[in-house]
């Protein structure tokens, strides 16, 4: 990344992947200012170095000015069995907030923006690993409100001249010392397997074991949140005015849910017993990435593809103390 010292609004920087963004721009020697309602982030995601603002980014005009550079936006609600039954509550923050934070960057002249999309704009892909060039076709409201978005920066570039790049994440997962999943409820596989681990969970849940894959259960593509940080940065440089670059995120590995519980019991030493429950609704059976145009347009590389090195990390910052309210 460039060493010119920038100032950047991070929108969701209290929440997981924002905080560890948020930590890496700082580590590079810029300004960071976290703008977060603490609805699903928490007080202690956000690094020291950062300034806080709590608040919505329906509201972001009252903050953003022309001393930033640029924007890297978080903020959104993403869990896709929430997002199935309580659809509208996806399109008003999702999409009405993104709509919000556009025209408080167009009116205050920030020109460049990372957006954190996700896989689940492609649903049921039609072919693994998955390119950006496959169909978009979202089996969630969840990828939905991402893929609405996704549409309304394509047309902010096109128009107004934004320089943006929208980053698509298979599995997150993994932590970055003290940035970790602090989820509230948690609904992310290997942190709740690590509770079972911990003995705060009784067993883990698997949803659904007859999904067209090896085992029967749903394959996904695990990145480490570090790796994940880094092409963030990246993507700063490699924004240019008047184009939506959009990348997959992943290490083009998949993983199924009984091979994760697996490596968390050899890597804990713990048992973890399993429980059988219906399929998920909206749920892929198999998301795996290319991420060939994030190697080529942003010279990333993951650096942290084990399976085994991701849950450890994972494995010691669940270990810490409870995490606090938000």
């Amino acid at each position: 990344m460039s060493n010119t010292p920038k100032k950047y609004l991070v929108t969701g920087g209290a929440g997981y992947v924002g905080s560890v963004v948020a930590q890496h721009l700082l580590e590079a020697g810029h300004t960071v200012t976290v703008l977060d309602d603490l609805s699903t982030g928490f007080r202690a995601g956000v690094p020291a170095g950062a300034e806080f603002i709590e608040g919505r980014i329906q509201d972001a005009a009252k903050w953003l000015d022309a001393s930033y550079d640029g924007v890297l936006h978080f903020a959104a609600y993403s869990q896709v069995g929430e997002s199935v039954t309580d659809p509208e509550k996806y399109w008003v923050n999702n999409v009405g907030g993104s709509t919000a934070l556009l025209a408080a960057m167009r009116d205050a002249g920030v020109r460049t923006l990372v957006f954190s999309s996700t896989a689940a704009t492609y649903g049921e892909p039609v072919s693994s690993p998955i390119t950006e060039s496959d169909p978009t076709a979202p089996t969630s409201p969840y990828g939905a409100t991402k893929l609405a978005v996704d549409h309304m920066i394509t047309g902010e570039a096109a128009a107004h001249g934004l320089a943006a790049v929208s980053l698509r994440y298979f599995n997150v997962a993994g932590a970055y010392g003290a940035y970790g999943e602090r989820h509230s409820p948690e609904s992310h596989l290997i942190p709740l397997v690590l509770q079972v681990a911990l003995g705060r969970r009784e067993s883990i849940s698997v949803y659904g074991d007859d999904y067209p894959t090896p085992d029967g259960t749903c394959v996904r593509d695990y990145i480490h949140v570090a790796d994940l940080a880094e092409a963030h940065l990246l993507a700063l440089d490699a924004a240019a005015p008047g184009e939506h670059l959009i990348c997959n995120l992943g290490n083009g590995n998949g993983f199924s849910v009984r091979e994760v519980i697996e490596t968390v019991r050899e890597v804990t030493g713990h048992p973890v017993p399993e429980t059988a429950a219906p399929r998920r609704g909206g749920d892929p059976a198999v998301l795996v990435a290319s991420a060939a145009t994030a190697r080529e347009r942003l010279g990333w590389r993951p650096a942290r593809a084990d399976l085994a090195g991701i849950v450890a990390d994972a494995w010691t910052f669940a270990r810490r103390e409870e995490p606090t309210a938000p």
